[in-house]
């Protein structure tokens, strides 16, 4: 995240010293750095492509001026990535559909596929003039969007240069899952998928192979490290295990690739992960070949796997029958021709024997190979890429300039101002959605990311012993998980033309009877065998005991196992039976205070029938708890459950009935004497008539799906849980929820109730308890689904006495301190409001 600052500061740091010689800044901004080929245009697209592969190391010294960088080894496929560019740019400039009226060109660069000439391409692009002689610089950048670099860590670099500036950059082949970090690149596209779904790819392949023991080499860089961690770390989920991790760098010295490959022939391991660039691949390979590295199963990453230079007869014998991920392959019509045309331009030949005064090209022209990587469109896949990217940035520059069609007709126009902010084209490339011809779509998303989908490669060999690449599978990171890697059908060739599949494994499967041991010290892949575990019985193999058995300690024989209910006799069930008893005793002990104040105003006031049959139904509560404590029965099963829903409907009954009396009472228009003659029928009516609607919702439930015991085999392994099945969930939640209305009507009936005179608010404590027993019920019914075994009858029964008790503490207690302690507050003018 510090780049950016850094190379402004540099800018700070050379403008200062250079401010007396503007011209000379210019200069060495860019200006040096002139594009290999270009073309001018209304908008001009950049390119950078690694069209050399090897670079010059400068001897450096402080008594002398660096000598200049000098790039070698011409790479026939970068070049095709180049030339299928102009390609798409040419075939952009003959569509009216397409920026109509606005030519595009192109400036391309040789970056040489390393970090040093990519910043100096990276200054070239961005500087708007090439060599200019003027006092100023053009203050704005020579393109409006860039494409490439082929490798992640030149594609860094070139970000951090053109990030500064929001230049879009659009990659045809950098696969570093880092480059995804929409906050530190911010203008970076690509084409290609990232290595973070090609990674978990090549573990799914590991995986389904049954190769659980592998070795790994990588690309001593940005794209190597990142891909490598990455397959790891899903390696790692996949239970596979990394014998060996190495890296290896094509500039590096040749000591370090000789003991990369000692390592690897010593290994273990038969199956190899190569997450390699193309450089690098080749570099490994000339000392594989050197050392007569064979017998190997090669899993490739998409940097060459259907490289075809890496295919030939020389490498043959190490990576026949390779495996890997590579592009989705496409045709682009009439690609080749032009590049047949380029190629006869360029050395006066003809591909056609019938052109009269002309020779014929044999496709070896200066050139060691007849069958070369830049006239080869059968493996079309980063050449699409490419193509892709350019026309990406023709879209969204589309989009940009608002292209409309004029009057109906075939007449397009743009809106092609004099300046295009690259900042805006960044933001137009984000919404492109676009079909190109072979049919794909394109499309990013959020991270500039195109669909991550991959054709499975095998190195086969045709009927001419030559190496092709044949797709035996596909990877569609789209699709749920266990259906992303599907097979054709196709057979596979294994490494060395072996007709069986490679076994790479650390340790071999224990024999029956025994059970896999991880050995300290050493990966989860290497173990040893120990004997079966609890609930299996040894014989010629580990057998699972019968359900309701477990294995005895010597693993002999299956031997009943225990029974598990909530009993009388542990603590947990004598703690909850001896609450349910002090609950019913200390409901009777208050019965025995209001018989005994009956006559006094407070009692009377608060409706002493109604009082008394409250304080019965809740001693019914507190002892219903006592039902499901206990060895279930079917007799026991079916009481529970009624029995704790009819109380408690008898109990909320009876307080929704002294709640429409209070409200009777103080609302009522009619004189007060008449009101005592009307409600004792409607109290009594309205309590026995919610209890029968209970009543009948049990007795349906009883009829036809009554609750019954049951033995849960499923929570525990070892022991058998008896429990209650409710029969009938359904009855069970309607019992509960019709709790629930009468509670709720209470609820509103007494908070619409609270404001009373206060002398007499009984409203105000039907109101609190009803929150505290909402409360324990809505609490219970997570509590009750989640809790496991004979906890979910604790938990019900914890349930019914915590509300019981919320009931008889909230409407009883402050009643209970008058009569007992505040007898001076037990008078009718007290209750009336009035002052002695």
């Amino acid at each position: 995240m510090w780049e950016p600052f850094f190379v402004m500061l540099i800018f700070v740091v050379i403008t200062g010293r250079l401010a007396q010689d503007e011209a000379a800044f210019c200069e060495m901004l860019g200006s040096r750095e002139v594009p290999l080929m270009s073309k001018k245009g209304d908008i001009i697209i950049g390119g950078a492509f690694s069209l050399h592969s090897q670079i010059s190391k400068p001897s450096l010294s402080w008594n002398a001026s660096p000598e200049p960088l000098i790039c070698s080894r011409i790479n026939l496929r970068e070049f095709r990535f180049a030339q299928t560019m102009i390609f798409a740019i040419e075939e952009i400039n003959n569509r009216s559909s397409l920026l109509p009226n606005v030519s595009v060109g192109y400036k391309i660069f040789d970056s040489c596929a390393s970090t040093l000439p990519t910043t100096r391409v990276g200054m070239g692009l961005i500087n708007g003039e090439e060599r200019t002689f003027e006092k100023n610089c053009s203050g704005q950048s020579s393109v409006h969007a860039v494409v490439g670099t082929s490798e992640s860590s030149t594609t860094i670099v070139m970000l951090q240069t053109l990030g500064i500036f929001q230049i879009p950059v659009i990659s045809h082949f950098a696969t570093c899952a880092c480059l995804s970090n929409r906050r530190q690149y911010p203008s970076f596209f690509r084409t290609i998928p990232s290595d973070y779904f090609q990674s978990r790819a090549l573990a799914k392949l590991v995986k389904h192979f049954g190769w659980t023991w592998v070795g790994a080499v990588r690309s001593d860089n940005d794209y190597g490290n990142n891909g490598m961690a990455t397959f790891i770390e899903a390696a790692s989920q996949e239970g596979i295990c990394v014998e060996y991790s190495e890296a290896i760098s094509r500039t590096g010295s040749r000591e370090h690739v000789k003991r990369v490959v000692r390592v690897i022939r010593r290994g273990t391991a038969s199956v190899l992960v190569a997450f390699l660039a193309y450089d690098e691949m080749d570099v490994l390979l000339e000392e594989a070949l050197f050392q007569n590295l064979t017998e190997l199963q090669w899993v490739g990453s998409e940097s060459w796997i259907t490289s075809a230079h890496l295919a030939k007869a020389r490498y043959s014998g190490i990576l026949s029958g390779s495996l890997g991920f590579a592009i989705r392959k496409a045709k682009i019509p009439g690609l080749e021709g032009f590049l047949l045309q380029f190629w006869e331009t360029s050395f006066g030949c003809s591909f056609q024997s019938d052109m009269p005064g002309t020779k014929l090209c044999t496709g070896s022209e200066n050139l060691q190979d007849t069958n070369n990587a830049f006239t080869d469109v059968s493996e079309l896949r980063i050449s699409n890429n490419v193509y892709k990217a350019v026309y990406a940035v023709a879209y969204a520059l589309h989009n940009m300039l608002k292209c409309e069609q004029n009057d109906g007709k075939v007449n397009y126009t743009c809106n092609l101002n004099d300046y295009i902010a690259p900042r805006q084209v960044v933001k137009y490339l984000q919404d492109i959605h676009f079909t190109v011809q072979s049919g794909e779509k394109v499309f990013f998303d959020e991270n500039g990311d195109p669909a991550a989908v991959y054709d499975l490669v095998n190195w086969q060999r045709n009927a001419a012993k030559d190496i092709v690449f044949t797709t035996v599978g596909i990877y569609d990171a789209s699709q749920p998980n266990g259906k992303q890697l599907s097979m054709n059908g196709k057979n596979i060739t294994w490494a060395a033309e072996s007709m069986e599949r490679p076994l790479s494994v650390c340790s071999q499967n224990c024999p029956p009877g025994f059970r896999k041991a991880t050995i300290k010290g050493k990966p989860i892949c290497c173990f040893s065998c120990l004997p079966c575990a609890a609930g299996e019985i040894s014989n010629t193999k580990c057998s699972q005991c019968p359900l309701e058995y477990w294995s005895n300690v010597n693993h002999s024989k299956c031997v009943p196992k225990v029974i598990e209910f909530l009993s009388y006799k542990e603590t947990m069930g004598a703690i909850l039976a001896a609450f349910s008893l002090c609950g019913a005793s200390l409901t009777l002990i208050i019965l025995c205070i209001f018989l005994w104040f009956r006559h006094t105003p407070l009692v009377k006031a608060s409706n002493s029938e109604l009082s008394f049959l409250l304080l019965f139904s809740l001693t019914l509560c507190f002892l219903c708890s006592l039902t499901f404590i206990g060895r279930p029965t079917e007799w026991s099963c079916m009481l529970r459950h009624t029995a704790f829903g009819i109380a408690f409907a008898l109990c909320i009954s009876c307080i929704l009935a002294k709640t429409i009396t209070v409200v009777m009472a103080f609302k009522a228009k009619r004189p007060a004497k008449t009101i005592p003659q009307c409600s004792a029928p409607l109290q009594r009516t309205s309590v026995l008539g919610c209890t029968l609607i209970q009543v009948l919702i049990c007795v349906i439930w009883l009829t036809f799906a009554p609750p019954f015991p049951h033995k849960n085999t499923v929570y525990a392994n070892e022991k058998i849980i008896l429990e209650c099945d409710l029969g009938s969930p359904i009855a069970f939640w309607v019992v509960l929820g019709y709790i629930g209305l009468l509670a709720s009507l209470c609820f509103v009936l007494a908070f619409l109730s609270r404001k009373l005179p206060d002398n007499f608010n009984e409203a105000k404590f039907i109101t609190f308890s009803m929150l505290i027993f909402s409360a324990v019920w809505l609490t219970f019914i997570p509590a009750y689904v989640s809790s496991p075994g004979k906890f979910t009858v604790a938990v019900e029964i914890f349930a019914i006495l915590a509300s019981s008790f919320g009931l008889l503490f909230c409407i009883f207690a402050p009643k209970c301190y008058i009569l007992l302690l505040k007898p001076e507050r037990n008078t009718k003018n007290h209750m009336m409001g009035r002052k002695q």
